[in-house]
């Protein structure tokens, strides 16, 4: 595998955790639609919680939040109505964001509440 699937698969494994310590519910990881995939969903309180965890090695050049771009807001609204719809889940939709960024051997995590809305279209 290659080292930045390797850091991805890691990022995912630490923002779960994280998660878990804040007492959020995970449902389901990397959970496929279209060829592609919801990181995390999650439970919290009232709400269905859809985290999109971006993981760097360095911030140099961008912040990891700053790749999530409008197609893939898009895309992560119609995965997210396919699996409500798949679960019948009658919940409130937030969206937040997860940034691993590595320091040396440690990990900076930002967990950013809320960090979008779905796209009127």
């Amino acid at each position: 595998m290659a080292d930045h699937n390797d850091l991805g698969k890691l990022g995912e494994d630490l923002a779960t955790k994280h998660m878990l310590s804040l007492g959020y519910k995970i449902l389901d990881r990397n959970w496929i639609y279209q060829k592609k995939e919801l990181d995390i969903i999650a439970t919290d309180g009232e709400y269905l919680v859809i985290v999109e965890v971006k993981s760097r090695s360095t911030d140099f050049f961008e912040h990891p939040s700053d790749a999530i771009t409008l197609p893939k807001i898009k895309f992560l609204c119609r995965a997210t109505q396919a699996y409500v719809d798949l679960k019948e889940i009658e919940m409130e939709v937030r969206f937040d964001v997860i940034s691993v960024i590595k320091r040396n051997e440690k990990f900076d995590i930002e967990h950013i509440e809320d960090a979008f809305i779905a796209p009127l279209d």
